[in-house]
């Protein structure tokens, strides 16, 4: 809490110094702190009060779900998706509003998710709903979830069984591979590499059927 020296808060209140030390004396008005040398301090509640200033209400918190899928390509997923969230928020009885993307797991820049950290850092949130852990982030889940927990938002999470979306996690190894080839060897290389892991995985999935 901000604290003023008698100077500032009788300035303030456009009151002199003196009538604040006749007020503490009487008993009238007595400072929030006073040193042992006698010096008084009155603080920003004080202020508040004496000049009918409302204190700051607390933000009302929201509830938010989060969704989110990969590509264009599942739209319907995504309204799947959307629709099995709100139908557990309603059934929790929360008052909820949904933010969605579309885009990679590994992309940290997307929209939605920026939207989202925006409103958790200015603690706009209590809770944040997913469907599953990797619809948030693909990797570095802990890192949003410390700062969720830094500023007093949850993460709730509908479904914590483990699941293994084939397809979108090629996609977002393709993503990685690509950003660091492109950087160390080349658009060409990179194009290479992309059809190695596509052979790779189209060869594993025929071996497993």
């Amino acid at each position: 809490m901000k604290y003023y020296s008698i100077g500032e808060f009788a300035d303030k209140i456009g009151k002199t110094i003196q009538t604040l030390r006749n007020w503490d004396k009487n008993n009238t008005f007595k400072p929030a702190y006073v040193t042992t040398g006698g010096t008084r301090y009155y603080s920003q509640e004080q202020l508040n009060n004496f000049l009918g200033l409302k204190i700051k209400t607390k933000i009302n918190k929201k509830i938010v779900g989060y969704c989110r899928v990969s590509s264009t390509k599942q739209k319907d997923d995504l309204e799947r998706q959307i629709e099995n969230v709100r139908t557990y928020m309603i059934a929790k009885g929360y008052q909820f509003e949904i933010i969605t993307d579309i885009g990679s797991g590994i992309n940290y820049n997307k929209k939605g998710l920026n939207q989202l950290i925006d409103m958790i850092t200015n603690s706009e949130i209590e809770k944040v709903v997913i469907l599953y852990k990797d619809r948030l982030i693909r990797f570095g889940y802990e890192l949003i979830e410390n700062l969720c927990e830094k500023y007093g938002t949850t993460i709730e999470i509908i479904d914590n069984t483990e699941r293994t979306e084939e397809q979108e996690l090629v996609e977002d190894l393709i993503q990685i591979v690509t950003v660091f080839s492109c950087r160390l060897q080349g658009k060409r290389r990179a194009n290479k590499a992309k059809k190695m892991i596509k052979e790779l995985i189209e060869d594993d999935t025929c071996e497993r059927s």
